[in-house]
């Protein structure tokens, strides 16, 4: 058989398709396999390049190529897209994806395989983010179901173990509601033991890492948000600079350029939700700080940016800001250096 340089994979729960390529660019190999086949075929096969879209599952199967010998590339879905031919079926997705892979543009924005390790805790800060978003519908639900009794409390999740206090008190709530609000409050205990638990692991997880430590004194980043900016950002020398970085992370404005007129929106949020999520919320708290007066290290362009714009703007510019410093960070090794407070430079 002809040789094969490359090698376009569309993985699947059960069911793999393949589409390889020789030298000169003639299709040489169009094949379906189980599961349970896909690395007897490959440990049998001379290495090559073999390349697949990114999700979950493929970290997996290209370490899995890797130890076979195999030169694994991981390409983000939008970019295999363009070159997928008509119709959808699993043929035409691994010849896309082999077609992807010839193209240098595409092969600057490979997604690095991660280890287990790595997947290992990328998944607690999942299950850690899954848990406070239930506590938060639980504490939501809670609110609403209190507020048709008559009983409400100040915002925040502190004030909710008073608010359930006040209604296994209050003689004026019916029986039956105070029994089910009741298996509420156990309910609001277990997840607070769970979030509790998955803090502590990912502060573990935080104190190991020299990186995670640096990005914790960057101000809106804190050792939570440097633990998902370290797990979740790829190899940071991938990016040509900052403004890249921030640019895949999606806190730069849409650029609609035509007829010589460009036009800025809104933020394009691509990269990772999770990510943006965190810079943002982060930033948010910054913004309320120095908005507050409370912030004695504000430099001057953050004090004139929160007085000339809306607040939730500002914060989204300040994540920009702080992504590009967490880059440089993160390429130079160095420690986060503030800048001189505004109050330090009036006197």
């Amino acid at each position: 058989m002809t040789e094969i340089t490359r090698i376009g994979m569309d993985t699947s729960k059960s069911v793999f398709q393949l589409h390889g390529v020789d030298a000169a660019e003639q299709v040489v190999l169009r094949k379906k396999l189980r599961r349970q086949d896909v690395l007897k075929f490959f440990a049998k096969l001379p290495p090559c390049r073999v390349g697949m879209e990114a999700c979950g599952g493929s970290h997996y199967w290209a370490r899995e190529l890797q130890a076979l010998g195999h030169q694994v590339e991981l390409i983000p879905p939008q970019y295999v897209k363009p070159y997928v031919p008509r119709g959808k079926t699993d043929a035409a997705d691994a010849e896309g994806i082999c077609e992807a892979m010839s193209r240098p543009k595409v092969r600057q924005r490979l997604v690095p395989v991660k280890s287990a390790e790595t997947q290992a805790a990328l998944m607690l800060a999942g299950l850690r983010e899954r848990l406070v978003r239930q506590r938060t519908q639980l504490i939501n639900t809670i609110r609403g179901y209190a507020s048709e009794f008559g009983l409400v409390a100040a915002k925040g999740p502190a004030k909710i173990t008073a608010l359930l206090r006040r209604i296994e008190e209050d003689p004026t709530v019916p029986e039956t509601a105070r029994a089910l609000f009741a298996e509420l409050a156990c309910e609001h205990a277990r997840l607070e033991v769970q979030v509790e638990a998955a803090d502590a692991r990912l502060m573990a997880w935080h104190r190991q890492g020299e990186a995670s430590r640096r990005l914790a004194e960057i101000p809106g980043i804190g050792p939570v948000g440097a633990t998902i900016l370290v797990l979740r950002a790829p190899e940071p020398q991938r990016f040509g600079s900052g403004r890249d970085f921030a640019a895949w992370i999606g806190l730069t404005p849409k650029n609609h350029n035509t007829a010589g007129k460009q036009r800025l929106g809104g933020i394009t949020r691509a990269g990772d939700e999770a990510l943006r999520s965190q810079l943002v919320v982060g930033a948010t708290s910054v913004i309320r700080q120095v908005s507050r007066g409370t912030s004695r290290s504000a430099p001057p362009w953050l004090l004139d940016l929160v007085a000339r714009k809306p607040a939730k703007l500002a914060a989204v510019a300040l994540a920009n800001k702080i992504a590009r410093i967490a880059w440089k960070l993160m390429v130079s090794g160095e420690r986060y250096r503030p800048q001189p407070a505004a109050a330090t430079l009036g006197a």
